[in-house]
């Protein structure tokens, strides 16, 4: 019995760590301050603010910027509603014609996929339940320079990128899952810095 509960635990420990990546919320905080003509106006304009910037900057991951901005610049407030599973509000003041807070948004990840599919959005947006490959950003100070090593750490590593979207310096990749660690150990050796947001890896040099 010790010897299964043993296995068990084992088991869990090796599974938890990938649900959490598949399940990584798409959250986002917004700080607005905001003045109309009454406290409500104000505070239905403010939410309104945060839901556009927290759409922006968390689905800009994962799409065509270019095409996002406009999607978001023609779309309804009530159909950006739609996209947001959760919010909660901090340091919230307002007075008769101010609303100000810290608003934080979770994006649902299928109401976003199928928002972008719908609006001619390229994205690559998964449906969080495939823990098999993961994005990465990439900045490069030397777009020709650092593209070739990036290349060349992955080559030798025996890591496939799957290229998504380049625009000047920056560029969109997928690696496997698997090899999340083998690639960030790579980059760190060489002088890449890298941090983890909403479950994406940023990476810069």
């Amino acid at each position: 019995m010790w010897f299964i509960k043993k296995i068990l635990f084992a088991l869990y420990v090796a599974v938890v760590p990938i649900v959490a990546r598949a399940a990584t919320d798409l959250s986002g905080v917004a700080a607005v301050n905001v003045t109309s003509d009454t406290a409500a106006a104000a505070k239905d304009m403010a939410f309104d603010e945060a839901r556009r910037q927290i759409i922006a900057d968390v689905l800009g991951q994962y799409a065509i910027p270019d095409q996002l901005d406009m999607a978001l610049k023609n779309a309804k407030s009530d159909d950006l509603t739609n996209l947001i599973a959760s919010s909660s509000i901090d340091g919230e003041q307002q007075s008769d014609t101010t609303y100000s807070a810290n608003i934080t948004m979770v994006v649902d990840r299928n109401a976003a996929r199928m928002w972008m599919m719908d609006n001619n959005v390229q994205n690559w947006l998964t449906d969080g339940n495939s823990g098999d490959k993961f994005l990465v950003q990439v900045v490069m100070s030397d777009k020709l320079a650092g593209w070739i090593e990036l290349n060349a750490i992955a080559r030798n590593e025996g890591i496939n990128l799957d290229t998504k979207y380049i625009n000047g310096n920056r560029v969109t990749l997928e690696i496997p899952t698997s090899e999340r660690g083998i690639f960030t150990a790579a980059i760190g050796a060489a002088g890449w810095r890298y941090a983890d947001q909403n479950g994406v890896l940023h990476i810069i040099k």
